[in-house]
């Protein structure tokens, strides 16, 4: 198994691979739903003026998901253990 796939340990079997490929996948869904989720209600106007965003919701929304994954990524950070502090 180890030879076929270089990231995966020799002692990890086929099934428990894709168990844990599967828990990441709907790990990495349920991030980005939130993040879609968190962005969008508070970027975007609730009046749905135009078809498209406006220059501020584009704005906000490049500003909410930077700071959103930057978060994530302190965070996952702090909880393997590499307990970087953020500048």
């Amino acid at each position: 198994m180890a030879a076929n796939n270089p990231g995966v340990p020799a002692s990890i079997d086929k099934e428990t691979a894709f168990t844990l490929a599967q828990s990441e996948m709907e790990y990495r869904v349920e991030l980005f739903n939130r993040l879609v989720h968190t962005c969008f209600n508070k970027c975007v106007d609730r009046r749905y003026k135009e078809n498209e965003l406006n220059m501020g919701e584009n704005s906000c929304i490049d500003r909410c998901t930077a700071k959103y994954w930057a978060v994530n990524n302190i965070v996952g950070q702090m909880i393997s253990g590499g307990q970087q502090r953020p500048m």
